[in-house]
């Protein structure tokens, strides 16, 4: 539900010709989602309470990244996507600190940890405040069908490299759980401390390398930072499914977080080139819907695998990954930056 709203709430912020609403009610509605978490005394109530949290990043998600894209020039645009990841990542790190000092340390319970992270959630709307978001004229004349048919045939090409690398680049779970399965009696510690280190290695990684990796598509161009990103995937799937020493296995980590800082940001300001101003909501709402309606056969079909031998998953990634490549690589010329 969230993933389609995407591709609506972007379109709407290209309609009104407003994004700062939709990025603060998104915000809003999942922190006061988050607040009840911890106060629900029962299953039911977090069925309905996750969802709404969903919504709200579903409602937030492609206006939040058009503003981006506006707020940047197309020579830089790169490294501001690559400062939005590394603050997300670098805030990700910091909370599962703070939950594991709070737990292990201090001694606290689940339910005050959950609620001390939805009070900081509320934070996040702070900056919106000073946010000054230059006004454009509603386009009242204009339906969703029209935007859609406005998007350029070459970001229309790209949607179909991002989607069915999409399908390849299944959950991170996975890559955790092929951790655990093979480190979790290996070492006298509890089974799934060496999943969790490498996951913490992942995401710092990952935040260090995401403004860096942003700047370099400003330096050489998108394409090949995204194809460099695709083929490091490839890379670190099949290293996931031969390989399984403890030193591979940070190598391999680190490989997924360089991996994810050159395509997070990469994508979204790739998007955000081939339209101009007044279809980015569209444009990068359908690019993430894409990617959010992929990434559910992807899970599944990873699972199935699985259950057969749990290198598979790793191997298919890998294999349509190259399929991805190969479109990028050769279906799709560099389009013109947008301004």
């Amino acid at each position: 539900m969230a993933g389609i709203l995407k591709v609506f709430s972007g379109y709407w912020s290209d309609k009104v010709g407003r994004r700062k609403p939709f990025v603060f009610w998104g915000y809003l509605t999942s922190s006061i989602a988050k607040i009840f978490f911890p106060l629900s005394q029962s299953w039911l109530a977090l069925l309905f309470l996750r969802p709404i949290e969903r919504i709200g990043k579903g409602l937030r998600t492609a206006p939040r990244d058009a503003m981006i894209a506006s707020s940047s020039k197309g020579e830089v645009r790169g490294k501001a996507f690559g400062i939005h990841r590394a603050a997300d990542t670098s805030g990700a790190v910091l909370g599962a600190a703070l939950a594991l000092i709070l737990y292990f340390f201090l001694k606290f319970d689940f339910k005050p940890i959950l609620l001390i992270s939805a009070i900081i959630a509320f934070f996040a709307l702070i900056p919106l405040f000073s946010v000054r978001e230059k006004a454009r004229r509603p386009k009242e004349d204009i339906t969703f069908g029209i935007n859609l048919k406005n998007l350029p045939i070459g970001f229309k090409k790209y949607l179909l490299a991002v989607t069915i690398f999409a399908l390849a680049n299944f959950t991170y779970m996975f890559f955790i759980l092929k951790a655990w399965v093979v480190f979790g009696d290996r070492f006298p510690l509890r089974p799934a401390t060496i999943p969790i280190i490498l996951y913490i290695w992942f995401n710092i990684v990952y935040a260090l390398f995401s403004i860096p990796g942003g700047m370099l598509s400003d330096r050489i161009g998108r394409k090949k930072v995204i194809l460099l990103g695709y083929s490091l995937y490839t890379l670190t799937c099949l290293g996931f499914a031969f390989f399984s020493s403890l030193i591979s296995s940070i190598i391999l980590f680190a490989l997924y977080g360089v991996f994810f800082a050159l395509i997070e940001a990469n994508q979204r300001a790739y998007a955000s080139d081939f339209v101009k101003e007044e279809l980015r909501g569209t444009a990068l709402g359908t690019f993430h819907t894409s990617i959010s309606l992929a990434m559910l056969p992807a899970g599944l079909i990873a699972g199935f695998l699985w259950n057969y031998n749990p290198s598979l998953p790793f191997i298919y990634g890998a294999a349509l990954s190259l399929i991805a490549i190969l479109i990028l690589a050769f279906f799709l010329k560099t389009e013109e930056r947008h301004g």
